[in-house]
């Protein structure tokens, strides 16, 4: 990248913004605000994913065809060039359209299928991974009134991936904590006046809380239209951020996982087609994807979508990776999720109970709480 002045300083206030954005939402706004003063787009897409399916969810997003967004979707799924599953494994995080079709997007189908029609004529994408897991992706669209992006705007992108991606992690772990005076924040933000930590634990019995409702099934045609769904619908979708008009009564990540299904299913990307989805108060939503058997004269069954409450394991799973705890961390971690006490667990894995503590107090001081009872409420939502 070059080291032209004004990217300097850009990178200095978003640096800046990482250290003090309060949540993933303000985060990315704040970045993207800060992108268009030094780098020119016309449209952009932004959502975060599951760290370990790297499904999207909660996007934030200016395009010029909220109306097609379903077709939007399922086409960036099913495309491989500039896919982001791909960019987290490469040796660069940002690249563009054009330089992934070797200068003809017409190979690209979300390029060939929608993007064309509104004057696209390159595209910026960018992950955010790390070796916890794939964070989330950024495209950032140009038309014809703008030059192509430049090596020197990827790879001014790809240093501010670098500079967000611990930002956008501590963001994700503050969605397991509630307010409460007294505390600290364990992922490093010193709010005025209050601070931010779970205390006390209730007791810990992994299941889910009971003001959420029961599982919901939603029914999607080959396009991804909604079709059909369940009593429970409604209360789920209504916990979930809205999509855009027209489908502000649909979540986004209905279609995301229907479009990681559909691209599984056409051998784009093996990933399964689920996210978790955090629904606020420290609750987690999980959302999954399968292909209904075929029933009727259908040619092609029907995709169901299912959201429940999210499991113990898969809770556990992203509290580890959203607090970044190591391997022998998290291989602790999950013992004492299951029952095990000091002794236990040093035998389990061949090393000193000393050695047991010690770990522990790091976890303590990373995740900001002061027992395994207290952890454990946190990472399994029990904590009162």
């Amino acid at each position: 990248m070059t080291a032209g002045r004004p990217w300097r300083r850009s990178l200095e206030r978003i640096r800046l913004i990482g250290d003090s954005a309060p949540d993933h939402h303000s985060l990315r706004t704040a970045v993207i605000a800060e992108l268009g003063r030094v780098l020119p787009f016309s449209a952009f897409v932004w959502p975060i994913s599951d760290p370990l399916t790297a499904t999207g969810i909660s996007p934030i997003a200016r395009i010029p065809c909220p109306d097609e967004l379903p077709l939007l979707i399922r086409l960036k799924y099913l495309t491989p060039a500039g896919r982001w599953t791909r960019l987290a494994i490469s040796t660069s995080p940002a690249t563009t359209l054009l330089r992934e079709t070797a200068g003809n997007p017409s190979r690209s189908l979300v390029w060939n299928g929608l993007m064309k029609r509104y004057g696209v004529t390159d595209v910026l994408f960018a992950v955010l991974a790390d070796k916890h897991g794939c964070w989330g992706w950024l495209d950032l669209w140009r038309t014809a009134q703008d030059d192509p992006f430049t090596a020197e705007e990827v790879g001014y992108i790809a240093a501010v991936t670098r500079e967000v991606m611990p930002a956008l992690r501590r963001s994700i772990a503050r969605q397991f904590l509630m307010e409460v005076p007294g505390g600290r924040d364990p992922v490093g933000r010193d709010p005025v006046g209050q601070e931010v930590v779970r205390a006390g634990a209730s007791a810990i019995d992994g299941g889910p809380r009971p003001d959420l409702p029961q599982q919901a099934v939603l029914t999607l045609d080959a396009d991804l239209a909604v079709v059909g769904g369940t009593a429970s619908v409604g209360e789920w979708l209504g916990l979930l951020q809205p999509g855009p008009r027209p489908f502000q009564r649909v979540a986004a990540e209905v279609f995301n996982v229907a479009a990681q299904l559909l691209a599984r299913e056409a051998g784009v990307d093996r990933h399964p087609p689920s996210a978790r989805v955090h629904i606020g108060s420290g609750q987690w939503a999980l959302i999954q994807a399968s292909r209904m058997d075929s029933t009727g004269t259908a040619a092609i069954p029907p995709l169901a979508v299912t959201i429940q409450a999210c499991p113990p394991g898969a809770r556990l799973d992203m509290f580890a990776r959203s607090f970044g705890l190591t391997t022998r961390q998290r291989e602790l971690f999950e013992l004492a999720a299951s029952g095990a006490d000091t002794n236990a667990m040093a035998d389990a894995l061949g090393i000193g109970a000393y050695t047991v503590q010690d770990q522990f107090k790091q976890i303590f001081e990373t995740c900001g709480v002061h027992s395994r009872a207290t952890l454990l409420a946190l990472a399994m939502g029990t904590a009162q």
